[in-house]
């Protein structure tokens, strides 16, 4: 089990991420950043893990994470990304997107850039105008995407103050998260178990294919796009299901895995090892899902806190083909062949764990019940 360290910081936290390492940089992940939610105020916090696992003179860990600075924000932070080493981008509920900047020489975060009314009701039955949440953001260098509950996509661009491009009516349900999956496309999930590709160089304000979970129109929550293989997706949904898709081919789910006994918030790949992926849940739950195919015999256990149950026994095939094993590992469906192996990374289930983050051996992650949770060793 790996060990596993909380810090309690009296907010109730709804997105962490690590910040990006400089590329070619050999060093591990030191610093994250969370945003809040459903407190009094809210706030965009930097945190640094400094050194675990140097006791101190009293024999408890020095090192613990050390907040670095914090902002306020307005209204709870729905989504939270790094744009670059610097800059933080926010989604927020009042349908707002800042970018923060970090100053580390002096350790504050300012406000760099801001659309305050990226996302809005309009029309019969609202106000001329009321605000909308902005649930999701993804960056790619200069581009943000934002997607939101009134259904619209919107792409700027760093350092511009209009939106470069608005597809007003997206959605005619609420657009629940967005990634890229190649540089002029993005994906989104929406409360209606529907999944739809955008292509920003087509003018229209149709997406290019839509994919479905068939049968009932289940929410989906949260989408990860694979690393390497960028027609492979994991998304997650209301009903606590793992989904797997292959976006080349048909229009439903390659696989669909039980997963939680609620909703999943988030769904991540680990970005160099993706033959893992990490997902948490409203359940207070957070899974290791371990399909390398390296293992012979690998049994179907379920571990939690040492105790192991047969929990799961879809299948991973192991072909010949060794370069085929990243594809083959997520989107196989031979049950003969092997199974997931699934961990839980947290000693007890509490209140919601509603956001992760991996990079390299270490996990962050976040909770209703006010803590943040990180590791080091992933992988040990």
């Amino acid at each position: 089990m790996e060990e596993i360290y909380a810090k309690f910081v009296s907010q109730k936290i709804s997105k962490t991420r690590w910040r990006p390492l400089p590329p070619g940089s050999l060093q591990t992940a030191e610093t994250f950043a969370t945003g809040s939610w459903d407190n009094e105020e809210n706030y965009v916090s930097l945190w640094s893990i400094g050194d675990f696992g140097n006791l101190d003179s009293d024999g408890g860990f020095e090192g613990d994470h050390q907040l670095l600075c914090d902002i306020r924000h307005h209204g709870d932070v729905m989504d939270l990304q790094f744009f670059d080493q610097e800059r933080i981008v926010t989604a927020s509920s009042t349908g707002c997107v800042t970018v923060f900047l970090h100053h580390p020489n002096n350790q504050t975060l300012s406000v760099n850039q801001q659309w305050t009314t990226a996302h809005y009701h309009a029309g019969p039955g609202s106000p001329s105008y009321s605000s909308a949440p902005c649930t999701g953001v993804v960056c790619n260098n200069p581009e943000i995407v934002t997607v939101g509950e009134d259904g619209r996509i919107n792409l700027f661009r760093a350092d511009h103050k209009e939106a470069v491009r608005t597809i007003d009516n997206a959605d005619s349900s609420t657009l629940h998260a967005v990634t890229f999956l190649r540089t002029p496309e993005i994906l989104t999930v929406n409360s209606i178990g529907q999944l739809k590709i955008w292509d920003f160089r087509q003018q229209g304000n149709e997406p290019s294919q839509i994919l479905s979970l068939t049968g009932d129109r289940v929410p989906l929550h949260c989408v990860d796009r694979h690393p390497n293989q960028q027609h492979v997706v994991a998304t997650g949904g209301q009903d606590g299901m793992l989904s797997i898709w292959d976006v080349r081919q048909g229009t439903m789910p390659v696989s669909l895995l039980k997963a939680h006994e609620a909703e999943m918030w988030e769904v991540h790949f680990h970005p160099s090892n993706p033959d893992h992926l990490f997902t948490c849940s409203e359940d207070g739950s957070l899974w290791h899902w371990d399909a390398s195919t390296d293992v012979p015999e690998k049994s179907s256990l379920f571990h939690q806190g040492g105790r192991s149950s047969t929990f799961l026994s879809h299948s991973i095939s192991n072909q010949a083909n060794v370069h085929q094993s990243v594809i083959s590992s997520w989107l196989s469906t031979d049950p003969a062949k092997d199974r997931i192996e699934i961990t839980s990374l947290l000693p007890s289930r509490s209140l919601s764990v509603n956001s992760l983050d991996v990079l390299g051996p270490c996990l962050v992650c976040g909770t209703d019940a006010e803590a943040i949770y990180v590791t080091r060793h992933l992988f040990s």
